[in-house]
């Protein structure tokens, strides 16, 4: 498959333009969310995130007065130093990540997690746990960077965006792009089964669109220039229909852009002609692309629920659990008609 070649002008025009777009905010907004970040010790990377950041239709709380607590991200170079009575728990047992929940700040609550940049880098270029960045493939609020993982996160959304076509029919539409994307880091998360919100995607997606969009259209242009996919003129717009090409050419190249551990995972199940010429057919390798992701999911969210639980003390994992949990079974009660 081969886009026009006006299209494909266009969009090599507009890739120059993407990048960075999606964490661009006022000033005082990200002075805001950064405030926290002036009461604890120093850190090299620090982003906020969630429905306490960005507003979701729907969104369920437990009571009127309760505005949705704010999540962070902070990566250090030494966790160990930085929260020494924790960070052993984090990182043996877990998937490198503390948190802490329920922290109160001024007349709000905060949650942050902490994070090695060593491990913060490894995740966004190999998926070893799918855990920060699965966080990193939604938009997010970047509010320090000393290191420029930034541009890191480029591999990540780049992988994600190819994941997520190998998942995804020939045809489909901008919003059905950004879903899939936005459930690959719960496809086996056991939380998912009793204590998350069952519509978690769907809010996420719709409640920040246009930050998908800007997240993703520079690796969509590059697909695009590439004859891997076809991008409409009404692009921009989430119904409108985007082709992918389904050949074993256009698979295979989308694989090779797969992370280290989705392709360690694949290879037992991959044939391989004796000169290295990868034989796989488009629902085979979403088969095993699947197979893959929900294997690294589910170990690293049930690792990260028990040092969780491990690290933050009965009180506040049962409370946040119960929050978590009665959220979750509210979003699967049955709707009363009016």
């Amino acid at each position: 498959m081969h886009a026009r070649g006006s299209l494909v002008s266009h969009f090599q025009v507009q890739r120059s333009r993407a990048f960075g777009s999606c964490h661009a905010m006022a000033t005082d907004v990200k002075e805001a969310l950064a405030a926290p970040l002036q009461d604890l010790p120093a850190v090299d990377f620090a982003f906020a995130y969630g429905s306490g950041v960005f507003q979701q239709p729907g969104n369920l709380i437990l009571s009127r007065n309760e505005a949705p607590m704010v999540d962070y991200i902070l990566g250090v170079q030494m966790p160990t130093r930085w929260h020494s009575e924790v960070s052993y728990v984090a990182e043996k047992v877990g998937a490198g990540v503390h948190f802490n929940a329920f922290v109160p700040w001024k007349d709000k609550m905060i949650k942050y997690g902490v994070i090695g940049m060593g491990d913060l880098a490894e995740d966004l270029l190999t998926w070893k746990s799918l855990y920060i960045s699965g966080r990193l493939q939604k938009p997010v609020r970047f509010l320090v960077d000393n290191w420029d993982m930034a541009k890191v996160n480029q591999v990540n959304l780049h992988a994600a965006a190819s994941t997520a076509l190998l998942l995804l029919p020939s045809q489909f539409s901008e919003e059905d792009f950004y879903a899939k994307i936005c459930g690959l880091s719960y496809m086996g998360d056991i939380r998912m089964l009793f204590a998350e919100d069952k519509n978690k995607v769907q809010r996420i997606v719709k409640g920040s669109s246009k930050h998908f969009h800007r997240l993703y259209r520079a690796p969509l242009f590059h697909m695009a220039a590439e004859g891997i996919l076809e991008l409409p003129r009404t692009f921009g717009d989430v119904r409108s229909l985007i082709k992918r090409d389904c050949s074993p050419y256009a698979t295979k190249s989308l694989v090779r852009s797969l992370p280290e551990t989705i392709l360690q995972k694949m290879f037992p199940y991959v044939r391989i002609r004796h000169n290295s010429e990868l034989l796989l057919s488009s629902g085979e390798a979403s088969e095993h692309v699947q197979r893959a992701i929900r294997s690294i999911v589910r170990s690293s969210s049930t690792k990260q629920m028990l040092s969780g639980l491990l690290a933050a003390g009965a009180l506040n994992s049962l409370q946040y659990v119960w929050k978590k949990t009665m959220k979750a079974l509210r979003s699967r009660a049955p709707r009363k008609s009016d």
